[in-house]
């Protein structure tokens, strides 16, 4: 009787860190930025088109989550390890908008706020040029001097 009940506690426990792997896996939130910035890479610039329109998910129907124009960056929710996204690109001041193209990009598991390089991501480079990872800047405020004046407030009598 105590062999078969540990051996559904272990069961058990072992169904749990198997939901919690699975779980760790597709459930992780990722905060996405998209740039549309020129990017250099092995001595080529890559210039960033005047506006891109950004759709997440399969369509281009819905509201955009963000018009990208030249140097600006955009950020999305999302949950899971890949994003796809639907773009529609209009690559000069005036010109014509291309018809629009999805594309799923991976998102990699151990990096928390992954940024995208639209230009560099466009002309087929490798990961390590058209993604790089979030570091938020951090500025240290100037400590307030608290003046303690013991004459309570009564001045130079």
């Amino acid at each position: 009787m105590k062999s078969r009940r540990l051996i559904f506690q272990l069961a058990l426990l072992l169904i749990l860190v198997a939901i919690c792997a699975v779980m760790m896996v597709i459930g992780r939130g990722h905060t996405v930025y998209f740039d549309n910035k020129a990017v250099e890479y092995q001595g080529t610039t890559y210039e960033a088109p005047y506006k891109i329109e950004i759709h997440v998910g399969n369509n281009a129907d819905g509201d955009a989550l963000s018009k990208l124009y030249d140097n600006e960056r955009a950020s999305a929710d999302q949950i899971g390890q890949k994003i796809t996204v639907t773009l529609i690109i209009t690559q000069e001041k005036g010109g014509d908008e291309q018809p629009p193209v999805t594309y799923t990009i991976p998102l990699p598991y151990g990096m928390d706020g992954p940024i995208i390089n639209l230009p560099a991501y466009l002309a087929g480079l490798p990961e390590e040029a058209y993604l790089s990872e979030f570091i938020p800047v951090i500025t240290e405020e100037p400590e307030e001097t608290v003046v303690i004046d013991d004459g309570m407030g009564l001045g130079d009598f």
